[in-house]
Order: structure tokens, then sequence, then C-alpha cells
């Protein structure tokens, strides 16, 4: 009997203690980092009343093994030092691309305010009429005309490669030529003097060039000899050759009687005329009462 009743106090104390961890268990797990959705008070206060009545009972009773055993099974493990450690990089590479941002956006204010001043300034230069800015990347050459397109000024950008491109600024009053825009395309200083002798050099060679061509050019000449083609008309003879056969005729507009083909008068004529009409007309009644 003494052995029978040393077991169940021992068995009794073990539980009590397991009932105390579970308890502790319970409140480190709902106040860990938010790992579950929050419990208020009430609710934990709820769930450790009943373990505290559970414990009262019989402690070999099925019924304290099996509440034991739901509200163990009901926990969530804990989370591992690694995954502890993953969290905690994620959350500093979120601060770090934050800060990041942060400083990217300062960084385009501050440049854009000091465009803004340097324009400022170009513009109320008279003495100046462009602008050549050192290489800069595609975000800042991109600000730089947002601020000179604001300012009423012409940008262009200029370089073959991405790390050699800049940007130049023109007045209005003193915009680039296609020419000037063309040397600077191609990597060339643009100087005004040379350009107008290079202008007045390509003038002469285009004048030389159609003179040339003009020279190349023979005269058509014709098949024939014109005298020979129309000499049913012009005769063969020269003009002062020919000259004595112009003569004025005497008999112009008067027609010799023997040339004309009617003689008979004009009462004649008529009369004639008249007979021939009603003939037709007696005809053309004979034709249509025979029908």
């Amino acid at each position: 009997m003494n052995h029978k009743n040393e077991s169940r106090v021992m068995i009794k104390a073990v539980c009590k203690h397991s009932t105390s961890l579970i308890i502790a268990r319970l409140h480190c797990f709902f106040t860990f980092e938010q790992r579950i959705e929050p419990m208020t008070s009430l609710r934990l206060d709820h769930i450790t009343h009943n373990a505290k009545r559970a414990s009262g009972e019989r402690l070999d009773s099925p019924k304290m093994a099996d509440l034991l055993g739901s509200i163990l099974s009901s926990m969530e493990k804990p989370p591992s030092a690694h995954d502890q450690e993953s969290r905690r990089k994620a959350r500093e590479q979120a601060a770090r691309l934050k800060k990041m941002e942060e400083d990217e956006k300062r960084k385009k204010a501050e440049f854009r305010k000091k465009m803004e001043k340097e324009v400022s300034g170009f513009i109320q230069d008279s003495a100046l009429r462009k602008k050549r800015y050192e290489p800069m990347s595609k975000i800042k050459r991109s600000i730089l005309h947002d601020v000179a397109e604001v300012a009423g000024l012409a940008s262009f950008s200029f370089g073959e490669d991405e790390e050699n491109r800049y940007v130049m600024l023109f007045k209005k009053e003193f915009a680039p030529s296609d020419e000037e825009l063309e040397a600077y395309r191609k990597g060339e200083e643009w100087d005004p003097q040379k350009a107008e002798e290079r202008r007045r050099w390509k003038e002469q060679a285009a004048l030389e060039t159609e003179e040339a061509s003009r020279a190349q050019k023979r005269p058509a000449s014709p098949s024939s000899n014109y005298r020979d083609k129309y000499s049913h008309l012009i005769g063969t003879s020269a003009a002062k050759d020919a000259a004595h056969t112009l003569q004025a005729n005497q008999s112009y507009g008067c027609v010799p009687v023997a040339n004309k083909r009617d003689t008979r008068s004009i009462e004649e004529a008529m009369n004639e005329i008249r007979a021939k009409k009603r003939q037709k007309k007696d005809e053309e009644e004979g034709a249509g009462s025979s029908v």
C-alpha cells in the first residue's frame, strides 16, 4: 500500500509540474513577436483557469491526459533560430532599400536645384550663347532637359557612347543650324568662320560642276538641211535671187468670164430652184397616196 501511495504522489507532482510548464509555454507562445494573431488577456486567463481546474481532478484520469494532449497539439512550435535570422535579415534588407530610395530621391532633388541655379545664371549672362556640360548619367540628362524646357531653352544630347554623352544648352535667339548640330553629332568642334569657308567652297564647287556639265553637252544637229526639208515651201533660190519674181498680179480680184461655170441669171436660177421644189413635193404626195 505504501508503495502505491508513493507512486500516486509522484504522478500527481509530475502532472502539476507539466501543467505549470504548459501555462508558461502558453504565455510565451501568445506573446512571441506576433507570430499568431494577438490574444486578449481574457482569453489567456480563460485557458489558464481551465488548465488549473483540470489539474484538481485525478491526475491519472483520461480526461486530464486528453486536455493536456489537445493543448499541446494546438500549440505551434516556436520559431527556430534559423527562421529568426532569416526574418532579421529580411527586415534589414528592406530598411536598406528604403534608405537607398530616400537617398536617391534626395540626390535628384539636390541636382535639380543645382541645375535650375546654373540655367538661371546662363540666361542672365548676355555674353553666353550656348553652354556645354560635362558627361553625365541618363537620369541627370533627363533632369537637365526638363529644367531647360521649363526655362525656354533648346537642349541637345551628343556623344556616341552612353558614358560620354553630354548636354548642350542654346538660347532661343541663337538656335544652332543643321550644320552645327551635324558637327556636334560627329564629335567635331564648331567654328563659324571655317563653316562659312566650307559653305563658299561647296558653292564654288557646285558652280564649276554645273559649268563643266554644260560644256560637255553638244548642240543637236538636224537630221537634214532645213532648206532641203522645206524646199516645196520656200523654194530653192536665195531670197535676193527670187526677189525679182515677186510682182503684183494686175488682175487680182477680177474673175474672167471664161472661168465662170454658171452663166444663168439670178431670175433663171430662182425659177429653176422653185421648179425643183414643186417636183419634189409632188413626188412626196404621190408616194403618200399610193400607200
